[in-house]
């Protein structure tokens, strides 16, 4: 019988080990997978690739993945760090000590999308005329220069959905969404958390996320 349910977080993050990539979900705090992220800091792993929307974000949650230098690579959207002093990621990247790609919103995503659809490449118009594409091979189509962006894909993605069965279908409750789906097809193992599981299993309609493309789920309720 089909159960992807785990008891507790080390059950959940089993086989995630040095040198893995990444995904996490998130827009703003929507969607953040906090007690996952927070397993992981624990592990104290090394040179991780981190892939995600907002470093910030993910900083705020568990501080140790980069005040301990676990992380040697971070794709993102947004690196921006508080106001008031630079973050340990900023002096990191300032420092050399750790290497950083910052993408477009919409490239992002669609970067992924791509892993998951197993398309390796495609061109788009944007960011170009920009610092973000300096040295990358760029064509013209009709008249309008478009660069080249390669797929994003990774070792694994930790997420956070609203409700699941013990299948792994998941059910994200609004914005929560975000970035999810697109990275549990893009990555080799995907794990979830979740507030509720549902015994009798999720309603054709309420199936946002097949559980084919997920691998745990454990039940932790947002902290609020």
């Amino acid at each position: 019988m089909i159960n992807k349910v785990v008891g507790d977080p080390a059950a959940a993050m089993a086989g995630i080990h040095a040198g893995a990539s990444i995904m996490i979900s998130g827009f703003g705090n929507a969607g953040i997978p906090g007690t996952l992220v927070r397993a992981l800091g624990a592990m104290n792993l090394t040179g991780l690739t981190l892939i995600m929307n907002a470093i910030r974000r993910i900083d705020e949650c568990d501080p140790s993945l980069f005040d301990n230098r676990r992380v040697d690579h971070v794709i993102t959207t947004a690196f921006r760090g508080p106001d008031a002093a630079p973050a340990s990621y900023e002096r990191q990247w300032k420092r050399g000590e750790m290497t950083l790609d910052i993408l477009p919103q919409g490239t992002f995503a669609e970067r992924i999308r791509a892993g998951g659809a197993g398309i390796p490449a495609f061109y788009t118009p944007t960011a170009t005329g920009t610092s973000l594409v300096e040295g990358r091979e760029q064509r013209d189509f009709n008249g309008r220069t478009c660069v080249l962006e390669e797929a994003l894909t990774a070792d694994f993605a930790l997420l956070r959905a609203q409700k699941a069965d013990r299948y792994g279908n998941l059910y994200f409750r609004g914005t929560q969404a975000n970035f999810g789906s697109a990275m549990a097809t893009a990555a080799q193992t995907t794990i979830v958390e979740v507030d509720e599981i549902s015994e009798t299993g999720l309603r054709p309609e309420e199936v946002h996320l097949p559980g084919i493309y997920v691998q745990r789920v454990l039940r932790a309720p947002r902290r609020h």
